[in-house]
């Protein structure tokens, strides 16, 4: 009998020595399954690494991590990303943007033609469903939602194969918690267009409380999640004990975020250039110029307090030449109403769930937008402490549902797997 205890306990520690010889010595696994936060404006793709329980964000060849949510249709050729952004204002009627806010979604005659003014590009309702036309008069098509998501998931698969050094073919995906069911089947008939199986869909506010590892705290916890990016604002209440995630509350506005903070500088200094030259500004090139400025200036006024602006617009004369000093106050100053209204959704939440600011443990912060210090000051006031900004916002879905696939794909270290309980929570629109 002790012979076999012997054994047995030999064979135990010789397969604990080998582990622990693999995990230091030997290159961990590849990840198979993929996590894919498919943006409203931007978009990313990462990896959950086995042994060190790391998330990796992965990079373009251009070292990107994220990629404009963007497709263009030029006759012989379809861009994506950055590509698409940099001939935008010379094919507007042929570049896509902002296809998430109309996958899967059903659309009545006047919320189509009421979604139609807003864009440059053409759309159309078929079944309920958009369709958008591109192409020039002679040869026009129609493409779908999900068809342009899907070229949007190619780019990132092929980023990911190029990387890894393997194929690619499963993955994890986020989706905004008001999604239906519908909404996130054509999410997954996206994802399949482009070689993609989705194994799970999970909500967007879950994936940011899992990069943040709330689901590892002793007890449950009250986590407010604001997701402020290019065109939404999303603010979801979620009540998290373990990896089970209720969503208590939902609201937010379709029409504000970071293009609006844009364009409210660019009239500014649209105005400016006016009243130095004596003319309108209309050449295409030299407004994305322009536009291109003002986002950097942006950038650069979140650690700084101001930005040069310094452009040669040759549509207005071979030395026109603008120059300003742009200021985080003015920045501030033009934009003060807009970030006022990030409070709207968050106070409703809050009202619906009947929840005293006092009683929220954590306010996670996702999205690009939510790294302007004025957004962060707003919110941390109305709740008396600061947001858990410890990752970056624009990554930290993509974090989330990389951990997850790291779960599925069973990696080293094990993560409890998020369980989220559906709730019949409709979400409110503030306007």
């Amino acid at each position: 009998m002790s012979t076999t205890i012997t054994i047995i306990g030999t064979a135990i520690l010789s397969l604990l020595l080998a582990g622990y010889l693999a995990q230091q010595y030997l290159p961990p696994p590849k990840p198979k399954i993929v996590g894919i936060d498919l943006g409203t404006t931007y978009s990313c793709i990462g990896v959950y690494q086995a042994v060190t329980g790391d998330v990796k964000v992965l990079v373009d060849s251009a070292n990107h991590k994220t990629v404009p949510s963007m497709v263009a249709f030029t006759g012989s050729d379809v861009l994506v990303g950055y590509d698409a952004l940099e001939q935008a204002e010379r094919n507007p009627i042929s570049t896509i943007y902002d296809a998430k806010r109309f996958i899967g979604k059903i659309f009545t005659p006047s919320e189509v033609a009421r979604e139609a003014a807003r864009y440059q590009f053409k759309i159309k309702e078929h079944n309920g469903l958009i369709r958008f036309v591109v192409g020039s008069n002679d040869n026009l098509t129609e493409v779908t939602p999900e068809y342009v998501g899907s070229r949007i998931l190619l780019e990132l698969r092929q980023t990911a194969q190029e990387t890894l050094e393997s194929p690619v073919t499963m993955a994890v995906m986020s989706v905004p918690a008001e999604f239906n069911e519908l909404q996130r089947n054509y999410t997954k008939l996206a994802a399949k267009l482009a070689g993609i199986d989705v194994l799970r869909v999970i909500n967007e506010p879950t994936a940011a409380a899992l990069a943040y590892g709330l689901h590892k705290k002793d007890g449950v916890s009250n986590v407010l999640v604001v997701d402020l990016g290019g065109g939404t604002l999303d603010v979801s209440l979620l009540s998290v004990q373990g990896g089970m995630f209720v969503t208590m509350a939902m609201a937010g506005n379709n029409r504000l975020g970071g293009q609006d903070f844009n364009q409210r500088v660019m009239a500014h200094f649209l105005k400016l250039i006016e009243k130095k030259f004596n003319k309108m500004l209309n050449n295409p090139e030299d407004l994305q110029k322009l536009r291109l400025l003002v986002e950097e200036a942006k950038l650069n006024l979140t650690s700084g307090i101001s930005s040069w602006i310094d452009i040669n617009l040759q549509s207005l004369g071979k030395d026109a030449v603008f120059r300003d000093n742009f200021t985080r106050e003015t920045f501030e100053e033009l934009n003060s109403d807009l970030f006022l209204k990030v409070l709207q959704p968050i106070q409703v939440v809050l009202q619906e769930a009947e929840m005293p600011t006092k009683e929220v443990d954590e306010i996670v912060l996702v999205g690009g937008s939510t790294r302007i210090p004025k957004v962060r000051q707003l919110i941390r006031n109305y709740f008396g402490k600061d947001p858990n900004v410890a990752i970056d916002p624009e990554l930290a879905v993509a974090y989330g549902v990389a951990i997850q696939a790291g779960i599925i794909g069973g990696l080293w270290p094990l993560q409890v797997s998020a369980i989220e309980i559906q709730r019949h929570i409709k979400k409110i629109h503030v306007t």
